[in-house]
């Protein structure tokens, strides 16, 4: 499980897009996406933290890795 601190989103369209964005780098991680926390979970994946935190920039907003 990866945990990380995702800013810029403000609504559900952004969960939305900042949970296909992971998808797309990494189709079988189950991702949850909490807004008012600004925390986003990947499950089950194999994508690199920094794979996915690449492909949520590419969305427009920032994520970084919460210490475990």
């Amino acid at each position: 499980m990866q945990e990380f601190k995702v800013t810029g989103m403000t609504c559900e369209h952004c969960v939305r897009a900042v949970a296909e964005a992971v998808r797309g780098v990494d189709p079988g991680a189950a991702v949850s996406v909490d807004l008012g926390a600004g925390r986003m979970t990947v499950q089950n994946g194999t994508a690199p933290a920094s794979g996915i935190m690449e492909a949520v920039a590419a969305e427009g907003y920032a994520a970084e890795p919460l210490a475990a």
